[in-house]
């Protein structure tokens, strides 16, 4: 009698935690929003671009019925005071609801971004709990964000996912982007006394034609996105755009770096050896002396030699050791080029601030009010590097080496 009753308690039990299918959404309801632009109207209201996924095209690789071609993504947008009215002015032009658990990828407009900024819009998208704060936020360089999301792209179907993978891989293979998330843009934003890096994406060629399947079915595209430099943030907006290696020297400095390439010079000749790095760790760290701060950097970074333009004797141990000497210079003075043009915009960008924070907390409370303006402009930054050569690839003995000595 008492197993019975036991089991009939476990029964109702099951009855009230198993609710069964109550918050189902059916497929055919739902617009799956990919990527989502935004922009800032001439009477400054938000523009909101959709990038939604029409599956049927993407499975059936973009074919329609009748043998013709439907793309892979349909774009809707509307204005509004904000955000959310934007949005919800959307609904008014798509049979389904709007579904933005999906949703990777966020363009700003480059106006909007130096005008007003990303808080009021990061606010937005943090609050609504279907979205994810892990998506990756770019901003469009030179062109609106409505241009980039609308843009159709080869390769990868769905254009979203094409900006993730560029960033992603142009981060662990050469180094001059950084792919950001919104959680980290955020993070960035309310961290006393830093900036915030985003990476930039460009179209590369004619608007219009970038949203044509035309566009598609040509060996080289009319018109594509490109990643393009590092925007850096001041208080959530636009100041500045890093390239080269003062982006690559900022992205170093902040321990982002998964790969790159180092070129050195050599017997004259400029940029002679390529050498490749494989591992690399970047540790900051920070002191106060006599009321003022004193930050220190120490990068060590391991890698391979992938190119010689010149005959060198590798198997020579002091011809690596004066490799390495090399490609320390260099990396030294990139990261020297970063730290002062982050510092000639006043602009905190690397971090620093938030180390000394992390470590000295008390000492910067009384640094933190004027720590972009005055303490950082005139900050003393020691930078250590050390570098070594661990591998020459297949071969020991330079090609060159070999085709000068047999032209004897």
């Amino acid at each position: 009698m008492k197993r019975k009753g036991v089991f009939l308690l476990l029964m109702i039990a099951m009855t009230l935690l198993l609710t069964s299918c109550w918050s189902k959404k059916e497929l055919t309801d739902l617009a799956i929003v990919s990527a989502m632009g935004i922009d800032e109207t001439k009477d400054g209201r938000f523009h909101l671009t959709l990038q939604i996924i029409n599956p049927g095209n993407v499975a059936g690789g973009m074919q329609g019925g009748g043998g013709s071609q439907s793309p892979p993504i349909t774009i809707y947008s509307a204005s509004g005071d904000n955000i959310v009215e934007a949005s919800r002015r959307a609904s008014g032009r798509i049979s389904r609801r709007l579904y933005y658990a999906h949703t990777n990828l966020v363009v700003v407009g480059e106006r909007l971004a130096r005008k007003e900024g990303l808080n009021t819009l990061i606010d937005a998208l943090d609050r609504d709990p279907e979205f994810r704060n892990t998506s990756t936020l770019v901003i469009a360089k030179n062109s609106t964000a409505a241009d980039l999301v609308k843009t159709l792209t080869p390769v990868d179907k769905i254009p979203a996912n094409k900006v993730l993978k560029t960033l992603e891989f142009t981060e662990r293979k050469w180094g001059e982007n950084v792919k950001t998330s919104l959680q980290e843009v955020m993070k960035s934003i309310e961290s006393p006394g830093r900036g915030t890096v985003v990476s930039g994406f460009r179209l590369v060629g004619n608007a219009q034609q970038a949203q044509k399947l035309d566009n598609l079915q040509e060996s080289a595209p009319a018109a594509t996105l490109r990643a393009s430099g590092i925007a850096v943030l001041k208080q959530g907006k636009l100041v500045d755009w890093l390239y080269g290696k003062p982006a690559r020297g900022t992205v170093w400095i902040l321990d982002k770096i998964q790969g790159t390439d180092i070129n050195i010079d050599w017997a004259g000749k400029k940029e002679a050896i390529a050498y490749q790095s494989v591992r690399q760790k970047t540790s900051v760290s920070a002191q106060v002396k006599n009321g003022k701060p004193h930050i220190s950097i120490h990068t060590r970074v391991e890698g391979d030699i992938g190119d010689m333009e010149v005959p060198v004797d590798i198997t020579n141990p002091k011809v690596i050791t004066k490799i390495e000497q090399s490609v320390r210079k260099e990396i030294k003075k990139e990261l020297r080029v970063a730290i002062e043009h982050a510092q000639k915009n006043k602009t905190d960008i690397l971090g620093f601030g938030e180390v000394i924070h992390r470590t000295r907390p008390n000492q910067f409370k009384k640094l933190k009010t004027e720590w972009n303006d005055v303490y950082f402009p005139k900050l003393d930054v020691d930078i250590t590097v050390e570098a070594y050569v661990r591998r020459a690839g297949l071969r020991n003995k330079s090609f060159l080496s070999g085709v000068k000595e047999n032209q004897r």
